[in-house]
């Protein structure tokens, strides 16, 4: 049985590819959905979809001769969620505590 010539080793690899993107974009399209979702129920139930996390926030001020002058802030509380991804402009509260100096160029 045979089904034919097989297609050259150029175009079976870019179908691959083709298919390995669309899997990761679709896998991932997915995740989000379902976070999405989780955190709505949540929401809608009231069921604590927030959080807080303290975040030591400071200044990087450049000064003219190159050199970098700190300014801190106190440190306080940021609302997140309890989410996989941000949602409704809050990022994650696992995200937040791993990462709680936050830095703002200027």
């Amino acid at each position: 049985m045979n089904t034919g010539p097989k297609a050259p080793l150029g175009v079976r690899l870019r179908r691959w590819f083709f298919v390995s993107v669309l899997a990761f974009a679709a896998a991932g399209a997915l995740a989000f959905g379902v976070d999405f979702l989780i955190f709505r129920i949540r929401l809608a139930g009231n069921w604590n979809p927030y959080g807080s996390v303290v975040v030591d926030h400071y200044y990087a001020v450049g000064e003219k001769s190159g050199k970098t002058e700190f300014i801190f802030d106190p440190p306080q509380a940021q609302p997140c969620s309890h989410s996989l991804f941000p949602q409704s402009g809050y990022q994650p509260c696992w995200y937040l505590s791993r990462h709680p100096e936050q830095r703002t160029n200027v």
